[in-house]
């Protein structure tokens, strides 16, 4: 009997618990801040358990990963490093979902040394991007082909039939989180020319692309794509990125919301006194007793029916509502957005995954390959985020369990042994790319 410790029971934690108090030979012991939560979880199963837990009582984490073989961290990415520094201590494996930070990768040698396994990026993006994208890659050098330019697309976005509010977009996961990845910089290779993105300038570099079967989508960059041409051995491409899918219009409303300044989390006097309107006044520098709204628009440089202005008032930014009780704006920001994109219990959330390859093959000729995963979540049951995250956590410590992995160090799952199993059984359980090739020249 191998003993299980998933640290959280948070909005994606349950389908994998699930599928873990299945396998027989696991005990699954589930620890949360909110012990009813994690109570939830384990309820009907007798090989789990539940315990109220704080990360930040150092000793009782302590205490129980050291009664535990593998520990999962479902935490915020932020309580990784330590969770994984009990683990080294301790000799224990390790599970995450999140991109392995420069701390986490400082871990690699001490893992190998001691036999560990710190297997990270296992959700979906990252995740089953890197097996579904390493699967076709080896697939066309094994060939003796080359790729030649590779795109790699990814969101959460609300299913067609329940997406509507102006904004095109309902929260599966942390609000602050998505907005915060507004901040972020890109950098992607493309005809071979470096493109490099700072972070206020995002959303400035958005693109529409068509998915098959679903529609037009906005696309902007995701983080720095540049690493994946060594990570997933693509030597010869001229084009590498990676991006993420939001319903039309996204881009640009998020780039007005950073120019504003609302995913500023400095500290503000007296925000929690405010309303809405005399928060954004004092933004843009006007009276409250003025037109807020049409300032705004002028502000940002938009006619004050435009779309975006419409989705600022929509969620209330010009209204006379108090803020929420936050001392900055990115967290006021953070709630309305939370009270007002939200999924009701009957309505569905989708995952889109697509990959483009175009490919040269051993006899000169050039195939585009595409790659799609189109996922729904079910209505009152879960979401196609908590499928798709942790669902392929779930399977990797399964197969660490019965100790089908046996590569130690920090790893992402890049290699056949890791990423053939764990698609073939998220293939049994509905969750599959769909391949197809055509003919270039």
């Amino acid at each position: 009997m191998k003993n299980i410790l998933v640290l959280g029971a948070g909005l994606v934690s349950k389908p994998g618990v699930t599928y873990l108090l299945n396998q027989e030979n696991l005990f699954v012991t589930v620890a949360s801040r909110t012990v009813s939560k994690a109570e939830k979880l384990v309820e009907g199963f007798s090989n789990g358990k539940a315990i109220e837990l704080n990360v930040s009582d150092e000793n009782k984490l302590a205490e129980l990963i050291k009664e535990n073989d593998i520990i999962i961290s479902l935490l915020p990415w932020v309580h990784h490093l330590k969770v994984a520094n009990l683990c080294v201590d301790l000799n224990k494996h390790l599970a995450t979902t999140s991109y392995v930070s420069e701390d986490m990768q400082k871990l690699d040698e001490i893992t190998k040394s001691k036999g560990l396994t710190f297997l990270n990026e296992i959700g979906v993006d990252p995740g089953i991007d890197h097996m579904s994208a390493m699967q076709i890659i080896d697939e066309v050098h094994d060939e003796g082909g080359k790729v030649l330019h590779f795109y790699s697309f990814c969101g959460g976005l609300p299913a067609p039939e329940d997406n509507d509010n102006p904004f095109g977009y309902k929260f599966s996961w942390s609000p602050k989180g998505v907005v915060l990845a507004s901040r972020n910089s890109a950098k992607f290779l493309e005809n071979d020319k470096v493109v490099d993105i700072i972070g206020e300038n995002l959303f400035l570099n958005s693109r529409e692309e068509d998915v098959e079967g679903l529609g037009r989508y906005e696309v902007y960059p995701n983080r720095d794509s540049l690493p994946y041409k060594d990570l997933y051995g693509l030597k010869d491409a001229h084009t590498v990125m990676r991006g993420t899918y939001r319903n039309l219009g996204w881009c640009q409303t998020l780039k007005k919301i950073v120019d504003l300044g609302l995913v500023d989390d400095s500290p503000v006097d007296g925000l929690q006194d405010n309303t809405f309107k005399q928060m954004i006044a004092e933004l843009i520098g006007v009276n409250e007793n003025e037109d807020v709204k049409a300032k705004t628009a002028e502000k940002l440089e938009l006619e004050v029916n435009s779309d975006v202005i419409n989705r600022f008032e929509w969620l209330g930014l010009f209204s006379d509502e108090k803020v929420t009780d936050r001392d900055n704006r990115l967290d006021v920001l953070s709630d309305r957005l939370q009270e007002k994109l939200y999924f009701k219990d009957d309505e569905k959330d989708m995952i889109i995954l697509q990959h483009k390859f175009i490919v040269e093959n051993k006899d000169g000729s050039q195939d585009k390959i595409t790659s799609t995963l189109i996922d729904f979540g079910i209505p009152h049951g879960d979401s196609s985020m908590a499928r798709t995250v942790s669902l392929p956590l779930a399977i990797g410590v399964k197969l660490m369990a019965d100790e089908s992995i046996t590569k130690t160090g920090v790893l992402i799952p890049l290699t056949a042994d890791i990423y053939e199993p764990v698609l073939a059984e998220l293939e049994k359980l509905d969750i599959k790319m769909v391949e197809k090739r055509t003919k270039l020249k």
